[in-house]
């Protein structure tokens, strides 16, 4: 045996101990392993396997699980270290088959895969199964085709919550029904739900077994999820569900979201609250944290134990270490996420630093879509946010754009300028920069100016008129406490005897009980309720002031304002924290008098207010027009502190200011159906908008390609409705290179499959370059100046500045260019160093290499 097949199967050896298997001795003395279950496995030769495995090719099977009874279970195919363990999967297939085996395991020591033979396609493992896991899974035995042909309607939950609804003679009667509902608190399925729960019977029918769905804050993706859940559940193609969270609030919500609709038939259980019969039930909720804490889903848990693994927020509940949870179980994945990947289309990953931050949002987007089997970038459902508004069940923001004299300076290029002590004890100027904020740049005058420009322009609460319901994202803990104290303060000088410091509440990690404060505050009980009108109930404490624990999956319908009053880097963040408001509210539902309820003029909710203090929706934009500009007075009442220079000397670089703020523009702008470009799916809308015209389709046909580029630039470019353009669409395709908008109409008409990468049109236009001679003159090249030459070639398309040195013939500047130095060109035939450039300049377009 070669040293490597040896230490393979050292290692397998350990791993199938580890699972709880040991070794025996049977009657032939060969090696076999056994559990103390009795169910073996053992190392044996084909002639000793039957008939069957005499008319097999190759030698034996390294491997062989059987059960209680003696009957094959499982076939192991062993491989040395240096080979990929799917080589051998062919030939365990033909080993499980003739023993009538439906599991097998591919091994090389270090990878290893489980392959259900009915399920489809071998899965990574990272422990072989536990014997009694393989038995209970054994029994288990899905039937896609229940799942696909499973009827699902909009009372897919409801006939779950109450069977017998339709036989109630409330429902019976229309004029009752709404209240009916109401009160049985019954769920059905909108429209979108259903086509989300559809797309997954289509890609089960496909073969597929992940899933990702991209659905925007709001619209019911535990609703969803719940469907989906009794779908798999009640067709038999699952047997328990795993429900994986990246918070804790988080858990707790989905726990009660499963058992509020689909306890009638399932139960669900946290994880951390049934240690010891969490099995008993169909579904288990709990945070990624809990499994990875010192491997406890490795010790824990067998591969084996969910059929269907779900995760929350998939882009932040399986990135990093995570990821490893998720892969560990055998089974059908899917994955949720309200954040969409296309507003990475606009940055050219080609040039990114690690300074940028939507480096590191680029590449969890990919690999959340990769994760899923997406790599086309296309999840398996979408529901945007600009679907669901435009389907009414969603509203966008008002973006208030406020900046001070301090923000605007900070914002900006240079930054704001100021004057610290150095180690010598001199002044040197310092620039701070919009990062710094409340970290080494402080400034008491900007917050208080922050708090009285929300404060003066919020929205009210329509039924007792008082400030709504609003949280304030911070820089950190310390800002938070800052902004707390001052927004209590200022409450009591709008709302005398109104408020007892309870006005705003810090809701961040330091604060005791925080995690009830936010579901305190979703369910109006903050500090108390009714503080303005007896019989309204609404919270007391009308601002929660955090950092990030409200930022995602927090849900708080008849939130009125959110206020930014941090800059925000993260495209995913920027999108999770507006999505706190876009939610539809009837303030109506909390007020407990009807002879009210008539003088209420707008009850529901159309909008919120996005305050924006740093320009982080400039920042995602990029364009910007105003629609109401109002002018406010500056903040006056504080006074300089003595001296009145409005610096603090400090060695450490931080920098404290106690100048005035001024408040230099505060702008609206209610973003319409078109929505932010963040939540544009910018190129895909592109191409499905010309695809839809029908002038553009008859041209097209017809070749009339004048025509129809003319007809783009005349009627589609520049236009409000989207802003498409040149420039916004190839940053959108991001393409190495410069493209024409021919090329990008070919594209979305499918007459060429992707755009061309900048080496590709190169290798493309030299083989031009080498076919547009004849085959005398290329016999007469070297081979091995085959590559020289291409170098030059590709060398002089891209680089401008070697385009100068040979044009003008200064070679000696070759010493010290970087991309193609005077070695390069000397390996060049003397022939074809005037050849080539000559070449370029008569034949290749040097603007589609631009950028």
């Amino acid at each position: 045996m070669a040293e490597k097949e040896a230490k393979a199967r050292i290692k397998i050896n350990k791993l199938l101990e580890e699972a709880g298997w040991r070794f025996l001795d049977d009657e032939s003395g060969k090696a076999n392993i056994a559990l103390e279950s009795n169910i073996k496995i053992t190392e044996s030769h084909i002639d000793a396997m039957g008939e069957d495995f005499e008319e097999t090719k190759n030698g034996f099977i390294d491997f062989l699980l059987q059960d209680e009874k003696g009957f094959p279970l499982i076939v192991l195919e062993a491989k040395s270290e240096d080979k990929n363990p799917l080589v051998g999967k062919e030939q365990a297939r033909k080993y499980a088959k003739s023993q009538n085996c439906r599991f097998v395991i591919l091994s090389n020591g270090n990878l290893h895969y489980f392959w259900d033979l009915i399920r489809g396609n071998p899965y990574v493992i990272t422990k072989f199964p536990e014997p009694t896991s393989v038995k209970g899974y054994k029994d288990y035995k899905p039937e896609p085709d229940k799942l696909i042909n499973e009827s699902v309607n909009d009372n897919y939950i409801a006939l779950t919550q109450k069977p017998n609804y339709q036989d109630d003679a409330a429902w019976k009667n229309r004029s009752e029904r709404v209240n009916f509902i109401k009160t049985s608190k019954l769920r059905f399925l909108r429209e979108y739900q259903k086509n989300a729960v559809h797309s997954i019977q289509q890609g089960v029918k496909s073969g597929n077994d992940r899933f990702l769905l991209e659905m925007a804050t709001g619209t019911g993706k535990t609703l969803t999820s719940a469907a989906i859940i009794k779908l798999f559940l009640k067709t038999g193609n699952a047997r328990r569900v795993l429900f994986l969270v990246d918070r804790l609030e988080l858990e707790d919500q989905a726990q009660k979201a499963f058992t509020f609709l689909l306890r009638n038939d399932y139960k669900s259980v946290i994880y951390k609250e049934n240690r010891d019969d969490w099995h008993k039930a169909e579904i288990v909720v709990t945070t990624v944290q809990s499994l990875l804490f010192n491997n406890k889903y490795k010790r824990l848990f067998s591969p084996m134990d969910f059929d269907l693994v779900i995760s929350d927020e998939a882009h932040r509940s399986i990135g990093g270490n995570a990821r490893a949870v998720f892969e560990y179980f055998i089974g059908y994945k899917l994955g949720l996420t309200a954040t969409p990947k296309d507003y990475l289309k606009k940055y050219n990953s080609s040039k990114s630093t690690t300074r940028d931050p939507r480096e590191l949002e680029r590449r969890i987007m990919m690999d959340t879509y990769r994760t899923f089997g997406c790599e086309d970038g296309h999840p398996t459902y979408r529901y945007s946010l600009l679907d669901g508004v435009k389907d009414g069940f969603l509203i966008n923001p008002i973006v208030v754009d406020a900046r001070t004299d301090i923000s605007t300076q900070l914002l900006s290029e240079k930054g704001y300028v100021a004057f610290t002590q150095n180690d010598e004890g001199g002044d040197e100027e310092s620039s701070y920069k919009q990062r710094q904020f409340e970290k080494k740049f402080f400034s008491e005058t900007t917050n208080k100016l922050f708090c009285k420009t929300f404060l003066e322009n919020a929205l009210h609460d329509p039924i007792s008129n008082e400030i709504g319901k609003s949280i304030v994202f911070s820089v950190s803990q310390n800002h938070a406490a800052k902004l707390t104290q001052i927004l209590n303060e200022m409450a009591d000088v709008m709302f005398p005897d109104k408020y007892n410091s309870d006005f705003a509440v810090q809701v961040t990690s330091h604060i005791s009980d925080a995690q009830q404060f936010t579901i305190n505050f979703t369910n109006n009980n903050l500090c108390g309720s009714a503080n303005f009108l007896p019989v309204y109930k609404t919270s007391k404490a009308r601002v929660c002031v955090t950092v990030g624990m409200m930022t995602t999956g927090y849900d708080c319908p008849d939130l009125l304002n959110i206020c930014l009053m941090r800059p925000v880097y993260s495209p995913t963040d920027f999108i999770q924290i507006k999505g706190r408001g876009t939610r539809k509210n009837d303030f109506l539902e909390q007020l407990f008098d009807d002879d009210l309820r008539s003088d209420v003029k707008e009850p529901n909710k159309t909008s919120f207010k996005l305050f924006d203090f740093f320009a982080n929706y400039e920042y995602f934009e990029d364009e910007f027009d105003y629609d109401e500009v109002l002018k406010l007075p500056p903040f006056r009442s504080l006074k300089k502190p003595d001296g009145g220079e409005g610096r603090r000397y400090s060695t450490d670089g931080d920098f404290e200011n106690f100048n005035l703020d001024t408040l230099m523009e505060l702008t609206e702008e209610q973003i319409g159906y078109g929505g932010m470009k963040i939540d544009r799916m910018f190129f895909e809308q592109f191409e499905d908008r010309v695809k839809d015209d029908t002038f553009i389709k008859d041209n097209v046909e017809k070749g009339k390609w004048d025509s129809v580029l003319d007809y783009v630039n005349k009627h589609i470019m520049g236009k409000p409705e989207e802003f498409y353009s040149l420039d916004k669409l190839r940053r959108a395709a991001g393409v190495d290179r410069k493209i024409s908008l021919r090329e990008i109409m070919e594209k979305a008409f499918g007459f060429i499959p992707h755009f061309k990468s900048k080496d590709e049109l190169l290798e493309e236009e030299f083989g031009k370059f080498i076919a547009d001679f004849n085959q005398v003159e290329i016999s007469k090249i070297i081979p091995n100046k085959i590559v020289p030459m291409k170098y030059f070639f590709k060398a002089y398309v891209t680089d401008n500045h070697l385009r100068d040195i040979i044009e003008t013939r200064q070679f000696a500047k070759l010493n010290n260019n970087p991309t193609f130095d005077i070695n390069d060109f000397k390996a060049v035939p003397e022939e074809w160093r005037t050849t080539i450039p000559e070449y370029v300049k008569d034949y290749v377009p040097l603007n589609q290499f631009m950028r």
